[in-house]
């Protein structure tokens, strides 16, 4: 059961899944994201799937957008499926965020029943 903060949250990242077909190496919209900063902002995207594997998560795409907007800190993120299904970020997704300032707690949705994690226990051995 997701409290009112995350239920939000993932009520944002829900409302972008819209998939589409783009062409015919490109669909989009299969999963949505929502990226709540510290200041209290939230950032939606959406994953772009390729052929080619050049496309982004949805995770980086909504950070990109809060990038794009002069933010840099993350507060809490969840991704959610075209089924409503709660989706932890990939290895990508998570090297991506640890790199950013302040990540390491960074609260993560892992799951429908509202298992949150911090981004350091997700991602224990990173880069940086």
């Amino acid at each position: 059961m997701l409290n009112d903060t995350w239920e939000i949250v993932y009520n944002a990242a829900k409302a972008v899944v819209n998939p589409k077909k783009i062409s015919e190496q490109i669909c989009s919209g299969g999963v949505g994201a929502a990226v709540v900063t510290k200041k209290g902002n939230i950032y939606t995207g959406v994953c772009i799937a390729t052929d080619c594997s050049l496309g982004m998560c949805a995770e980086r795409n909504a950070l990109s957008t809060m990038i794009t907007n002069g933010e840099y800190e993350i507060k809490m993120v969840a991704a959610v499926n075209k089924k409503g299904h709660v989706l932890p970020p990939c290895g990508a997704c998570r090297e991506f965020m640890m790199q950013l300032k302040n990540s390491s707690d960074i609260e993560v949705l892992v799951d429908n029943n509202g298992t949150v994690v911090k981004l350091k226990d997700l991602m224990p051995y990173s880069y940086s």
